[in-house]
């Protein structure tokens, strides 16, 4: 199996990635017990499919040294040349407070070092707290060793439009930000794409299948207690379906999806992440992947063959209408990090 052309997408002039990106939150606690080897054997799978691209980031457990190893593997199997077609997008989330080049460049080799390269493919920025504006000065020394060669790209993680906004007119070249962005949560509609179609920024989006609620196993089940969310990730996105407008109506929701999944021979979560790549400046979602527990491999595949049709989107839209609006509810992309 390999994945159709229109998987690819030329990201940056020396980046070609997968628009499905392989999600490394799961490693980091929290979703059952990660088997080294057995998840390094897993990621060559992925790679072999066509699922070439991975996120992660400095905290997600051992994330950063499975891709290390994982080259390693790779050069010594199949040569250095390999290399080439993997790419590993991590991020750094500093405590907030005074920011030096020295202290910067400190956490970046670390990175550099765990996962055996040269160079980050991409560094994602995220900041806590936007009342403390070092996060400028740490933008700025990352652009420094973005021209030194230790970084190729700069990019943020739930940055809202109005901070993407100052980065951007303070003259820092940003080429990605990540949010979450769902058939549930679709705030990125409100401002966000915009700002990002005007400014050539690309958005990946997580959240994409709500950690697993958007698909079939949910579908015609009572509403979850909470000794049934056994993962992070159920916890986290059982509150954003209860604040977008409850179980009964994320039923009617799923139940549409799966006719329109039936209707083109495909899962539910295929309709979901299908929904969320074709809307403007997205560049890829990024679908969690439990290496060595549980793979997706073939289902995600089929997204790339699929096309959904005006009707498929007004048929989403009049349940998205009978929601809340979460941009109400909880504001603008990456604002649940900071109330």
């Amino acid at each position: 199996m390999m994945l159709s052309a229109e998987s690819r997408l030329q990201f940056t002039p020396d980046l070609n990635i997968c628009r499905i990106l392989n999600g490394m939150w799961q490693v980091s606690g929290g979703h059952g017990r990660i088997n080294p080897q057995a998840a390094i054997e897993s990621m060559f799978k992925y790679v072999d499919a066509g699922f070439t691209t991975w996120d992660l980031a400095d905290h997600y457990g051992p994330a950063e040294d499975f891709i290390g190893e994982f080259r390693r593997q790779l050069a010594a199997t199949r040569g250095k040349e390999a290399l080439s077609q993997v790419q590993a997008f991590t991020k750094w989330v500093p405590r907030p407070g005074k920011m030096t080049k020295k202290f910067v460049e400190e956490n970046i080799d670390i990175s550099l070092r765990r996962m055996d390269v040269e160079s980050l493919d991409l560094m994602q920025f995220h900041w806590w707290e936007y009342l403390d504006k070092n996060y400028l000065d740490a933008l700025k020394y990352m652009a420094e060793l973005q021209t030194e060669g230790k970084i190729k790209h700069l990019a943020l993680t739930n940055f809202d439009t109005e901070h993407l906004q100052i980065i951007t007119e303070a003259g820092i070249k940003i080429v990605s930000n990540q949010v979450q962005f769902s058939l549930v949560d679709r705030r990125p509609e409100v401002n966000m794409i915009k700002f990002c179609q005007q400014h050539d920024i690309k958005l990946f989006t997580y959240g994409s299948l709500c950690g697993g609620f958007l698909s079939e196993k949910y579908l015609g089940k009572p509403k979850p207690r909470s000794f049934d969310l056994t993962t992070v990730s159920l916890r986290k996105y059982k509150n954003m379906i209860d604040g977008w407008g409850g179980w009964e109506l994320f039923q009617e929701l799923l139940s549409t999806l799966k006719e329109i999944a039936d209707k083109h021979g495909v899962s539910i979560s295929n309709v979901a992440v299908r929904s969320i790549l074709d809307q403007p400046a997205v560049g890829g979602v990024i679908v969690g992947a439990r290496l060595g527990i549980a793979e997706h491999i073939e289902d995600n595949a089929k997204i790339f063959s699929l096309n959904l049709d005006a009707e498929d989107s007004d048929r989403i839209n009049t349940i998205s209408q009978k929601s809340r609006d979460l941009y109400q509810v909880i504001g603008d992309c990456g604002d649940e990090y900071r109330k």
